[in-house]
């Protein structure tokens, strides 16, 4: 299964939305460059699929990439298939899927712009296993257990 990176997203502080910058770099072992979520234990990055906004946006018009706080948007790439563990790779980033969902447990801005938020149910966190350039356009797909 292959998708495509629809934005890539960061952000100055957590539990805010996040702005597309198109190509940002992904370190090892921290997250995105200039990301508040950059380093955060297990939850390096986040990934979101574009179809899922897209879904919510049907209820609130003019949600997008970055509405629900995620790093990467992805597009064509069923994310609800993975299980932690698997390994994912991103542009020239290799990524490790550490958690499926997240309990929140305040209402962040995310929560009070949108009305709901999707990540707590439909996102997906990692770790960065191996640094590297990702863009808007980038490949996005698993990787064989084993390789």
């Amino acid at each position: 299964m292959e998708g495509v990176v629809r934005a890539v997203c960061i952000s100055d502080n957590k539990g805010t939305t996040k702005s597309d910058v198109k190509k940002a770099i992904l370190l090892k072992e921290s997250g995105l460059q200039g990301d508040a979520h950059a380093g955060f234990m297990h939850r390096q990055v986040s990934l979101l699929n574009i179809e899922d906004i897209r879904e919510s946006a049907l209820k609130l018009p003019g949600l997008g990439p970055g509405s629900f706080g995620e790093n990467l948007t992805i597009e064509g790439f069923d994310l609800v298939i993975l299980q932690i563990g698997d390994v994912l790779e991103a542009g020239e980033a290799v990524l490790e899927v550490t958690q499926i969902g997240k309990e929140c447990h305040s209402k962040c801005e995310i929560f009070y712009r949108t009305g709901d938020c999707i990540m707590p149910k439909k996102g997906i966190f990692c770790r960065v296993l191996k640094g590297g350039e990702v863009k808007t356009g980038d490949p996005v797909k698993l990787v064989p257990p084993g390789e």
